[in-house]
């Protein structure tokens, strides 16, 4: 199988639970809807569930993606109730697209980033200036998120073009849908090394973690919630707090997130 075909198969695999648009005016405001990072899969499926028992409220239908494309979806009318992005730059195009209440926004989450390779690897690399991963790939592909579209890919890039080693991978890289997808890449061997969040390398034990990137070569990884816009649903707001509130922020820390804003605790 090529690297293009098993890219797009595990695309298509990865965007969990994606709503149909039809039909879906009737259920908007009776069903929690929620957009999600793909990153937070782990966490947030644990955080809803402990909703529910907490709430007595149906479970939530979370379909998980790329921020960019959870984003454009919302531009083009798919109902949701809420989104949470991977990056400040999708909830800001949400925001300015008029797509989002402004005044339900806050930055709940951050992350980093990290060089990952299969578990059983013996690649090493050392993240600093000047950094070549050529040798470490040893004539494989870099996986990585879409570097013009998806936070994690766009975290990536930034990231080795302050270290001055993107020029020596950039054809190199075997781009993926979402970060999830990069994630399988690597873990079924497909790729000898990838970029991820540290959350989802924690998430796999099929890949180890061989470098983290440093803070300063790239912006902050920040993860914004909002209610949306069109939100009919009485239950978003509760959810938010809920996603904000102590047995929740549990769930993020326990997949390595930093959880912000924890003065926010009262659930």
């Amino acid at each position: 199988m090529s690297t293009r075909r098993t890219i797009l198969g595990f695309a298509a695999a990865l965007v969990i639970g994606t709503a149909s648009f039809a039909g879906t005016a009737q259920a908007q405001g009776k069903e929690l809807v929620v957009f999600a990072a793909a990153s937070l899969k782990n966490a947030l499926d644990e955080a809803s569930a402990k909703w529910v028992k907490a709430s007595g409220k149906p479970v939530p239908k979370i379909s998980y993606a790329a921020s960019s494309a959870l984003a454009r979806q919302l531009e083009q009318g798919a109902p949701a109730d809420l989104f949470l992005s991977a990056d400040l730059d999708w909830m800001d195009y949400a925001e300015k697209k008029g797509l989002i209440r402004s005044d339900s926004r806050v930055s709940m989450l951050a992350n980093r980033i990290v060089l990952i390779a299969p578990a059983e690897s013996k690649a090493a690399a050392t993240l600093a200036q000047g950094v070549d991963l050529t040798t470490a790939l040893d004539g494989g592909r870099l996986a990585m998120a879409n570097v013009d579209s998806v936070p994690a890919g766009k975290y990536g890039k930034a990231a080795l073009e302050t270290l001055g080693g993107w020029d020596k991978v950039k054809d190199r890289i075997a781009q993926a849908d979402n970060v999830r997808a990069t994630l399988l890449l690597v873990s079924r061997g497909e790729a000898p090394l990838g970029i991820v969040y540290a959350t989802d390398a924690a998430a796999d034990p099929k890949v180890k973690v061989i470098a983290t990137f440093p803070e300063g070569s790239h912006p902050p990884i920040v993860y914004p919630v909002a209610v949306t816009k069109d939100s009919a649903n009485a239950d978003a707001a509760a959810f938010l707090a809920f996603l904000r509130g102590g047995e929740a922020r549990a769930s993020f820390e326990k997949q390595g997130f930093t959880v912000l804003n924890k003065a926010a605790s009262a659930s």
